[in-house]
C-alpha cells in the first residue's frame, strides 16, 4: 500500500438520541442511547482506517482541558507529537433522530488554531512520499487554511496526492468559499465530496454534470467522487470516464461521519492500487457498515475483492 495520512479537524463527539419530535423550549426528554467518541472528518477517516488495519499517519491538535488528553490517548503514538492548545477542545453535540439523520451543536474550540507548522512537525515528508494526504475541515481549520498554498507547495514537493474533502462552510457556500474551494481544487488530485457541496459550488443540481464541472477546476488527470449517501456515489477519474456505484441496503443506525469513513475506505482501496470502480466499492461498503452497527464496526482487515456481509 501507498502511505496514507490525513489533516484537519479532531474533535470529541458526543451522540445522543434518537429524539423525535424535537422537544419544546424548557422541557426534558429521555432518549435510548449515548455515545461519547472521537469526532470530526479527520478523526472519524482516521478511526477507520485504524479498524480495517491500515497504516496511516495523523497530523491536528487538541484543547488543554480533559477532553483534549482524552483524545491524544484515543489516538496514542499517533498523537505523540499533536500540540496543544490552551482554548477548551471543540465539542460537539449530535442529537441524532428516527430517520438516521442528526443535528449538531458544536463549540469553536481549538480547531481554529491548527497550524501548517503544527502539520509539519507530525509528517514526515520523504515516508509520505508517492502517497495521498486528505485534507479536511477546511472550514474550521482557520490558521492552516491560510497556509494552504504553502501545504500544497510541500505535498508537491514530495510527490504526495492531496485529496480534498472541504466540509461544508459554517456560513454558506459564499461566494468568498466558492472562491477559495475552487483555488484548493485547483491544487488537489482527488476530490472527495458530498453530492449537496458537489452541486452547490458547481451551480448545477444534476451530480454527474457538476463532478465534470468540478474535475474542470483541477489538475489534468485528477479524480472526482460525489459521495451520494443511500444512493452510493458516482466519480470520474484519469481517463474521464463516469463510473457508478451503488451503496448496500442496510438499517440505518448513526449516519455521522459516514462521509469521512467512506474516504477512509476510498483511499485505502486506492493505495492498494484499486480501480475507481473498486475505490467507490470499498467506500461505499466500508460507510454502510459502519453506519448500520452499534458499537460502530468497520469490519477488521479489508479484503476489497470481498462483499460485504
Amino acid at each position: 500500500m501507498r502511505p496514507l495520512a490525513v489533516v484537519g479537524n479532531v474533535n470529541v463527539d458526543l451522540i445522543l438520541g434518537p429524539a423525535a419530535p424535537w422537544p419544546k423550549a424548557g422541557t426534558e426528554i429521555i432518549v435510548d442511547h449515548d455515545e461519547l467518541r472521537v469526532g470530526g472528518a479527520a478523526g472519524n477517516t482516521a478511526l477507520a482506517w485504524a479498524g480495517i488495519g491500515a497504516d496511516f499517519a495523523i497530523a491536528a491538535n487538541v484543547g488543554s482541558d480533559q477532553f483534549g488528553r482524552w483524545l491524544k490517548e484515543e489516538f496514542g503514538a499517533h498523537a505523540a507529537a499533536w500540540p496543544v492548545r490552551p482554548e477548551g477542545t471543540t465539542l460537539s453535540v449530535g442529537i441524532t433522530h428516527p430517520d438516521g439523520e442528526r443535528t449538531f451543536f458544536t463549540t469553536r474550540g481549538h480547531l481554529a488554531r491548527l497550524g501548517l507548522a503544527d502539520v509539519l512537525a507530525v509528517l514526515d515528508g520523504p515516508a509520505l512520499a508517492g502517497g495521498y494526504l486528505l485534507l479536511c475541515g477546511s472550514f474550521l481549520t482557520d490558521d492552516l487554511t491560510g497556509d494552504y498554498p504553502a501545504l500544497f507547495d510541500w505535498a508537491d514537493r514530495h510527490g504526495i496526492a492531496v485529496a480534498l474533502d472541504t466540509g461544508w462552510p459554517l456560513d454558506g457556500w459564499t461566494e468568498a468559499n466558492c472562491a477559495a474551494a475552487r483555488g484548493w481544487l485547483s491544487r488537489s488530485r482527488i476530490a472527495l465530496m458530498n453530492e449537496v457541496e458537489t452541486t452547490t459550488l458547481a451551480g448545477t443540481g444534476e451530480p454527474a454534470a457538476a463532478a465534470t464541472a468540478i474535475r474542470a477546476l483541477m489538475p489534468e488527470g485528477a479524480t472526482v467522487v460525489v459521495k451520494r449517501g443511500p444512493d452510493g456515489a458516482i466519480g470520474i477519474g484519469s481517463d474521464g470516464v463516469l463510473v457508478s456505484q451503488d451503496a448496500p441496503r442496510v438499517t440505518v443506525i448513526d449516519t455521522i461521519g459516514a462521509g469521512d469513513v467512506f474516504n477512509a475506505g476510498f483511499l485505502a482501496a486506492l493505495s492498494s492500487g484499486e480501480p475507481l470502480a473498486g475505490c467507490l466499492r470499498a467506500g461505499t461498503h466500508l460507510a454502510s457498515m459502519a453506519i448500520s452497527t452499534l458499537p460502530r464496526s468497520y469490519g477488521g482487515i479489508v479484503r476489497f475483492g470481498e462483499s460485504m456481509p
